[in-house]
């Protein structure tokens, strides 16, 4: 796909990043996540985020999100574009790249560089190699260490070409109003921030026309109404779905740290369609809290 019309097609609706199901053994269970895959690509999603966040990308080796990507793509590219992660120092995001296109992806998520500080001259130079290294489609994570001020989202948007998004992973409202005031439409704006849905209606006004969706996972109806209110400006809906299920929600998901995903697994399992188990670092929920989950979910479910 283009990356012009990657952009136009992410821009237009929600995303999401689904899960990566592991089996027993926390190896990756290709059947399980087909199954996934198939259901998450019959709603109207714009587009599918492979191994990202929420797919415990941080967690798969280089050929797990190798395979990880392109068994998305088999199953799902005919009807959703599937955008492949790029994650680590520049040469392995590079490879990475590189290996996204040969799978046949749609597009790139380009993830912060790990476990490294650097300066804003020194992540010009990253995303550039990452963007010249292939001709799909870019979006930068600005989240953690890769933090892109506005004026050097501007100068990445004159030398890349194919770079058409920014993912904000912060929060802060006054970098992402200097950031639109100075590059405004040239990139589609991602909201990132963890349970994107708390964040939504009030980036909406900066600009950031749609996010990634966790809670699309398991409740893939909810998330759609919940998108179409915030698109639609209509608070009314937007805080009653907040207070009804998005607020509690963050309650059991703020009670350890990793839960973010963790969460999201037991929000499958809550509606009847086994998430199964992260990968350590991460910990599951508790069976006391997952209990709570499913009572929270069937509420809304």
């Amino acid at each position: 796909m283009p990356p012009d019309a990657l952009a136009a097609t992410l821009r237009a609706g929600l995303l999401s990043f689904p899960v990566t199901h592991f089996d027993a053994d926390l190896q990756f269970d290709e059947p399980r996540y087909r199954e996934h895959l198939a259901w998450q690509s019959s709603f109207d999603v714009a587009g599918l985020f492979a191994a990202g966040g929420t797919g415990e990308g941080f967690s798969l080796t280089p050929a797990e999100i190798d395979r990880v990507v392109r068994v998305a793509v088999d199953e799902v590219a005919d009807r959703v574009p599937v955008v492949a992660p790029a994650t680590g120092g520049t040469a392995v995001s590079i490879a990475q790249a590189q290996a996204a296109q040969a799978a046949g992806a749609s597009g790139l998520l380009l993830f912060p560089p790990y476990l490294t500080e650097a300066s804003q001259a020194g992540l010009v130079e990253h995303v550039s190699a990452v963007c010249r290294a292939t001709d799909l489609g870019v979006i930068v994570y600005s989240r953690a260490n890769a933090v892109l001020t506005d004026s050097t989202v501007a100068e990445l948007a004159d030398r890349n070409a194919n770079l058409i998004g920014l993912k904000d992973g912060v929060g802060d409202i006054e970098q992402m109003t200097r950031t639109y005031a100075k590059v405004g439409e040239r990139l589609l704006y991602v909201g990132g921030l963890p349970t994107a849905e708390t964040f939504a209606l009030p980036l909406l006004q900066l600009g950031v026309s749609t996010y990634s969706s966790a809670l699309y996972n398991f409740l893939p109806e909810f998330a759609l109404r919940f998108y179409a209110a915030v698109r639609a400006q209509d608070r009314t809906a937007v805080y009653a779905m907040l207070s009804d299920f998005v607020l509690p929600y963050l309650d059991i998901r703020d009670r350890s740290r990793g839960y973010a995903v963790s969460i999201v697994k037991a929000g499958l399992t809550a509606v009847g369609r086994d998430g199964g188990r992260v990968r350590p670092p991460l910990t599951d929920l508790t069976e006391a809290e997952l209990a709570e989950l499913t009572t929270l979910v069937q509420k809304v479910a």
